[in-house]
């Protein structure tokens, strides 16, 4: 018992340890290779930052809130649909919704 109990222990060490280690791996490249993109996040559903009204992620009152957003892939923002934007796609910039 004792053999597995540490078995147990050291797989779980080792899991706490790459977690740990590929967290900032990740941010960075989080960072490098996304945009912010406004207007595209479901109700709920934004980033962090999400402006006037809002406190932080997960605090979007509707689908496509112009001054909610979300992380993407650079590049792909202004491809996105947004139902709300005067352009229908997604902005790099907060934005005013259009009305429906």
């Amino acid at each position: 018992m004792k053999k597995s109990l540490t078995a147990a222990s050291l797989a779980l060490a080792f899991g706490a340890a790459m977690t740990v280690a590929a967290t900032p791996a990740f941010a960075q490249a989080k960072s490098a290779d996304g945009e912010k993109c406004f207007g595209v996040a479901l109700k709920g559903k934004n980033d962090c930052a999400a402006g006037a009204g809002t406190s932080c992620a997960g605090t979007s009152k509707i689908d496509h809130q112009g001054n909610a957003w979300q992380f993407v892939p650079k590049g792909t923002c202004e491809k996105i649909v947004s139902m709300t934007s005067p352009t229908g796609h997604g902005q790099l910039k907060a934005f005013k919704e259009k009305k429906a």
